[in-house]
């Protein structure tokens, strides 16, 4: 029965929580692949063995492993008897559709009862490839790498590395809500906090009916993408455009564009709260619009006890478009749309807001009563991967 074997790399620092890191790990990777025919999902010796029925599965195998966060690569792995001989046999078979002109042997040894140290057992399993296929050994640039690992009673030998997403496995670190608009940098900032362990409930400001649908369309397609990576996801559908038309005839145009900001914030924290989530973020970077300088920023925080996270905070647009691009989000988020963000907005918005105009100029709302109409009235969804279901309710408070 063919094997994967799944590496991780900052889990192994975790002292002695590392257990729990790598059962969360072995978790994800179960329901990551619960429908690829996966008959077992085991923790080793400082790595975890994935066991499949059929060769057929391994594009998938791949691909969903990939997108596993907490991995740090994984390789298609023939499983051994723990002896010279039999890895060398298994080595050899492996090899033999295989057309190289050098070489090198890469092993570890997990268990170190095994008689032969790592430099040792590469030294004899080279040697006997040498021997045997003829290819020149070259430790600087081999043109084929074969790795072998020793464990306490197997082995496993592999050809190819394939490299996972890295981090944390999702749901190590608690729940975040993000401020989801759509475009291309809030995916971004979303799944660099799923990389990091968290598990995202994504929050989208809409002007629906005032505007078409077709941000709303987005923004669910980024987060089924997004799932793909934390599994489960829960997304607000928050309608924004009447709040926006009572802001416009009560709040000079300036000050427009932080009292919004500041009403999302307020309407996300008290959504955050109802989800569990300890944290809110954002995809601002200093300076890209108006709204995202620091004096601006500093104005539109003081709403909330909440943390406000920007993983993106010190990153320039192409840098963002980049990982985008590398994530799948891009194409979703160039869609041309109308969001909350483009309607009513001023031509020339304040750029360093103080906080007192601010809070004089949002005396003239009823600002509670906007939060909490809006957080009780927000569709959510909740998403799945595996897609084994999808199911749209009303937001309950009490929830």
């Amino acid at each position: 029965m063919p094997s994967v074997i799944v590496h991780y790399q900052e889990i192994a620092l975790k002292g002695r929580n590392r257990p729990w890191f790598v059962e969360r790990l072995v978790s994800n990777i179960r329901t990551a692949t619960a429908d690829l025919g996966v008959t077992g999902v085991r923790a080793l010796m400082g790595r975890i063995e994935l066991r499949y029925e059929s060769e057929d599965a391994w594009t998938d195998l791949c691909e969903r492993l990939a997108c596993t966060p907490g991995i740090a690569n994984f390789s298609r792995a023939v499983r051994t008897r723990c002896d010279l001989d039999a890895i060398t046999k298994t080595v050899l078979t492996e090899l033999a559709d295989v057309q190289v002109e050098s070489f090198r042997v890469t092993a570890r040894r997990a268990d170190k009862r095994f008689p032969l140290t790592s430099p040792e057992l590469e030294r004899q399993v080279g040697g006997r490839i040498k021997a045997t296929r003829g290819w020149r050994v070259d430790l600087g640039r081999p043109e084929l790498t074969v790795w072998v690992e020793t464990l306490s009673d197997e082995a496993f030998c592999y050809l190819r590395k394939n490299s996972g997403a890295g981090g944390l496995p999702s749901g190590v670190s608690g729940r975040v809500a993000c401020l989801m608009s759509g475009g291309i940098d809030s995916p971004v900032a979303a799944y660099r906090m799923i990389k990091r362990g968290c598990r995202v409930r994504m929050i989208h400001f809409h002007s629906y009916p005032i505007l078409a649908h077709t941000s709303q369309d987005k923004v669910v397609e980024i987060a089924r993408l997004l799932t793909r990576y934390q599994l489960d996801s829960r997304l607000y559908l928050v309608a924004f455009g009447d709040i926006q038309r009572q802001v416009v005839l009560e709040v000079p145009p300036p000050l427009r564009v932080v009292i919004y900001r500041r009403l999302m914030l307020r309407i996300a924290e008290r959504l955050a709260h109802a989800s569990g989530s300890t944290a809110l973020v954002t995809g601002e970077a200093v300076g890209q619009v108006a709204s995202q300088t620091l004096d601006n920023m500093a104005v539109i925080d003081s709403v909330t006890t909440l943390p406000v996270l920007r993983p993106l905070v010190g990153m320039d647009k192409d840098e963002i478009v980049s990982e985008a691009r590398r994530l799948g989000t891009y194409p979703i988020s160039i869609i041309p749309d109308e969001d909350c963000c483009t309607l009513f907005t001023p031509k020339h918005p304040a750029t360093k807001a103080r906080a007192r105009r601010v809070t004089e100029a949002e005396s003239a709302l009823p600002v509670d009563e906007i939060v909490e109409s809006a957080a009780a009235d927000a569709e959510r969804q909740d998403l799945f991967f595996p897609p084994v279901r999808a199911v749209k309710t009303r937001f309950v408070t009490s929830s």
